[in-house]
């Protein structure tokens, strides 16, 4: 069964932080690492990081790197997402995906969670 389930959106207010989480379910051969993406309304699905779950390695994308970290926990079966002082146009909804690499590239991932909404407003 392949699975993800991302946790953790709220209000927040801008210059606060939250961690996202995703447990996931299903990690084989094949879907070795998670990527997390966003949305906001009328706006593209955007990469922002990825992890591999077999060697941990990471890739963020580069106009986000400062604020956003991936990381997971292997006895927790959960990647998890770090935002730092968050601002307005980060408000979106988050999702991660399996990949068969670490990749920020959406349309490599194949399977999707519902998203978690993450809203910044004052």
């Amino acid at each position: 069964q392949v699975q993800l389930v991302e946790s953790g959106g709220d209000l927040v207010q801008p210059g606060g932080s939250l961690r996202l989480s995703c447990a996931v379910t299903g990690l084989n051969f094949r879907y070795t690492s998670v990527g997390w993406f966003r949305q906001a309304p009328g706006k593209e699905r955007e990469g922002i990081a990825c992890i591999s779950i077999r060697d941990g390695s990471t890739f963020t994308n580069d106009a986000l790197k400062g604020r956003f970290s991936v990381s997971g926990d292997r006895a927790k079966n959960t990647v998890y997402l770090q935002i730092t002082d968050v601002k307005p146009e980060d408000t979106a909804t988050y999702y991660c995906a399996f990949s068969n690499r670490c990749t920020i590239v959406a349309a490599y991932h194949n399977h999707w969670g519902q998203g978690t909404q993450v809203t910044v407003s004052s």
